[in-house]
């Protein structure tokens, strides 16, 4: 379902099929995508922002062809709409190869289970979240525990020395950034409404003396 092309074709001897067909850089869906009707999958691609197909979108497969995928979108804004998934020829932005190879596949992965970077603007009705390894960066236990619609639908796999915790990253600074950010906004909003104010009161002033 997908074919690989190098574009410096003066070492294509040098690299077999076989091999070409094994790199999975990221980025780039893998050469061969087994989907079946009704698996979740994800997109790659911003193909058309405006139709709700950009960049980590989750789908769920209703038709499967030859060179088009018939989808049923699951993301928030355009949650139940129809769309159509063409293959389509994809460069990695970074492969440490030296050539450049292009795949024409589809623009999607199986997406039953998620980073929790990918997982970021998705929600969802049941969420089961692995954190036998605990998270890394900041913002991101608040992130993948906030996915779901209730948290009584969500499932916490932990370490089996673990019982009801787990390490939560926060970096001081970003919280005092976001202070310090909105602070000048309150306060740039409260000079804009004084201003209002003094304009406001100088034609009322105006209009008293003329009259």
């Amino acid at each position: 379902m997908s074919k690989d092309d190098e574009v410096d074709r003066t070492i294509a001897n040098r690299y077999p099929n076989e091999y070409l067909n094994s790199l999975d850089p990221t980025g780039l869906p893998p050469f061969k995508v087994e989907l079946k009707v009704g698996c979740t999958i994800i997109l790659l691609r911003n193909i058309a922002p405006k139709d709700g197909l950009c960049n980590d979108t989750r789908m769920m497969v209703v038709r499967c062809a030859p060179r088009i995928i018939e989808v049923l979108i699951l993301t928030r804004g355009h949650f139940g709409k129809f769309a159509f998934i063409p293959r389509i020829s994809l460069t990695p932005s970074s492969l440490d190869l030296p050539f450049r190879m292009t795949r024409r596949q589809f623009p999607v992965r199986l997406a039953y289970a998620l980073t929790i970077n990918k997982s970021q603007g998705q929600s969802v009705k049941f969420v089961g979240v692995d954190l036998r390894t605990p998270v890394f960066s900041h913002g991101q236990l608040y992130v993948v525990l906030s996915r779901c619609t209730s948290f009584d639908r969500v499932s916490v796999l932990l370490p089996n020395n673990e019982l009801d915790s787990t390490t939560n990253v926060v970096y001081p600074e970003v919280l005092l950034l976001s202070v310090l950010y909105s602070l000048s906004v309150f306060l740039y909003d409260w000079d804009e409404k004084a201003m209002d104010l003094k304009e406001e009161e100088y034609d009322i002033y105006n209009t008293t003396m003329e009259k």
